[in-house]
């Protein structure tokens, strides 16, 4: 079993050193984009499904509360956590509905939102990427695999950062990753290195 465990943790540092060698231009580039959101008074919007929805609420709480560091409160919003408004949209209208009409609602030229699948492929974050459009708002999206439907939505004013694998839980421990890289790097832009 010890080997088995000691399998996890070495594709784990192997997923991840493929990656500090290929994403760091991607998360500076996106980090960028969010800073010049919240200076110019936007927010930034973030869903997944699963484990991507987790990540989703993770970056909102750690925007919207702090950290690493004493600081503001910024603006973000997890449209992955009414539930009264999730299930009346998938139950009203369809499942893959229930990120773009909220974007729809809640989203503003200027603002970001940050679509987490680690397939690239769910339908309900593909229809948040063509509502944020709609809305005017940039894309960051964090993928895996072969980046998806979700890539070839992509304009030249969005950010795709894929994890070299396929994966899941070796994406979703980079996107992890990834969030709190772009966590550190908005923080130290607004409110300089501690």
């Amino acid at each position: 079993m010890q080997d088995r465990l000691l399998q996890h943790f070495n594709a784990s540092i192997e997923t991840k050193a493929q990656a500090a060698e290929l994403l760091p231009p991607y998360i500076e580039h996106a980090a960028g984009m969010m800073v010049a959101s919240l200076v110019g008074g936007g927010k930034i919007l973030s869903c997944g499904n699963g484990g991507s929805a987790g990540d989703a609420q993770h970056f909102s709480s750690e925007m919207l509360n702090r950290f690493e560091r004493e600081r503001p409160s910024l603006p973000a919003i997890a449209l992955t956590t009414d539930t009264s408004t999730i299930t009346s949209i998938a139950n009203d209208y369809s499942y893959n509905e229930i990120f773009s009409k909220q974007i729809r609602a809640l989203g503003n030229e200027g603002d970001i939102l940050l679509a987490i699948s680690t397939s690239g492929g769910s339908k309900n974050v593909i229809e948040a990427i063509k509502a944020a459009h709609d809305r005017d708002m940039q894309v960051v999206a964090l993928t895996g695999r072969d980046g998806g439907n979700m890539a070839a939505l992509l304009t030249d004013n969005d950010i795709e950062i894929r994890v070299p694998s396929d994966v899941t839980a070796r994406i979703q421990e980079v996107h992890l990753l990834v969030i709190h890289c772009l966590c550190d790097l908005i923080d130290c832009s607004l409110f300089g290195e501690e």
